[in-house]
């Protein structure tokens, strides 16, 4: 049950800096977190991948532990998929059966564009026309793929870049992707989009084709008004600024899509909000300031994670709650006094503003919110309480 009394000191204290409680509630209840298909199966390391007893073995077992997630947190209602890892074996109309009967809409469609042979020079941006071609293709009959589940949105990440100078021509690589991108762009229907998707190194590690933000930015602009930019939290160098990034893209009416995850050192491995909590909650700061205080910023959210040696599901619900916890402090922001305190030049006490929304414990809120849509209000305690994982680990043995 909710701490009645924490409530009450909580929404007491909110209620002196004349924020709504009501709104902040009805906010958290209409947030949505997109999780995917590939964090439910198997994964590793560069180095091997370890099995875990009960991890989801194909597509339709994926959508059993997106729906167990949903179920437990009431705000995970779509599950993103990977084209050649999820549809190998696969009908779509099966795929949509399935999800339909768990109460789970298939989200963002991604394409495998990096697994095969012919793509260790690049894909779109390869300097033969034959791969170039394929790569093409496959991206055409993701959409296609969307057409048929119902989809909006494609999720293009791409691997392509050098490894060594000279490899290749850097703007020819440049046109060369404007050009395969802009005509998948032009295939999309008009209530869907695309969305380019960043990271400045791995596995190219001389020159990466779409290395950040502006790359992304420049390409996008270019395809048309279907292509935004996605932000992944683990696609910067260390040290970035990723809050600036996205009030820039959000101002630019240019981000379609975020990606939550963390990292230490590279890549995006770890769990939302288990690194720098803080940062995750500037970028909420930033998502919420660009919807106008009491809500988020009109883009897609969606968890991209592998989970090594965490379960799987209790780990997506981990990063579930992480995210919402942010979220929750940001719509604490006492965004009145804060733009006061900036247009007076008072400095310590605009970032005192922000330190006091990130350090209010707004577990009592959560909790209460989920009562309020009829969950537990620890969803992460009650689902390691129920059989689930035991159920599936002996089902899947």
């Amino acid at each position: 049950m909710t701490d009645s009394s924490a409530l009450a000191q909580l929404s007491e204290s909110l209620d002196r800096k004349g924020l709504d409680v009501a709104a902040i509630i009805d906010a958290i209840k209409r947030q949505r977190i997109e999780t995917p298909s590939w964090g439910y199966a198997d994964s590793g390391t560069r180095f091997k991948v370890f099995h875990q007893p009960g991890a989801a073995r194909n597509v339709f077992e994926k959508l059993q532990d997106a729906a167990c997630v949903h179920r437990f947190t009431g705000v995970a209602d779509s599950m993103a998929i990977h084209v050649l890892w999820d549809f190998v074996d696969a009908k779509t109309d099966d795929v949509v059966s399935a999800a339909q009967r768990l109460g789970i809409r298939l989200g963002a469609v991604n394409p495998t564009l990096f697994e095969r042979d012919e793509y260790k020079l690049g894909s779109l941006g390869n300097p033969r026309s034959v791969v170039r071609e394929q790569a093409l293709a496959h991206c055409l009959d993701s959409v296609e793929i969307m057409r048929e589940i119902g989809s909006d949105r494609l999720s293009l990440w791409f691997a392509d870049g050098t490894n060594y100078p000279g490899q290749d021509d850097l703007i020819g690589r440049k046109h060369r992707m404007a050009e395969g991108l802009k005509e998948i762009h032009d295939c999309l229907d008009d209530d869907m989009e695309m969305l380019l998707e960043y990271k400045f190194f791995e596995p190219a590690f001389y020159s990466t084709d779409v290395p950040d933000w502006g790359t992304a930015y420049i390409l996008a602009k270019g395809c048309g008004p279907k292509a935004k930019v996605l932000v992944d939290l683990g696609h910067h160098p260390q040290g970035t600024n990723i809050e600036q990034i996205v009030a820039l893209l959000t101002d630019e009416a240019m981000l379609g899509v975020f990606h939550f995850n963390s990292r230490k050192y590279a890549d995006d491995d770890l769990a939302a909000g288990s690194m720098s909590p803080y940062e995750l909650f500037l970028i909420f700061n930033e998502l919420v300031a660009a919807a106008g205080g009491y809500g988020l910023y009109d883009a897609a959210y969606m968890i991209d994670q592998s989970h090594n040696v965490k379960p799987k599901v209790e780990a997506m619900i981990q990063s579930v709650m992480s995210i919402q916890q942010a979220y929750a402090k940001a719509l604490c922001v006492n965004r009145p006094a804060l733009r006061e305190a900036q247009l007076a030049g008072e400095v310590v006490a605009a970032e005192e503003i922000l330190k006091d929304a990130f350090e209010t414990d707004v577990r009592p809120l959560l909790a209460a919110t989920r009562e309020e849509m009829d969950l537990a209000p620890d969803p992460l305690a009650c689902y390691r309480a129920s059989v689930y994982q035991q159920k599936v680990a002996d089902e899947r043995s």
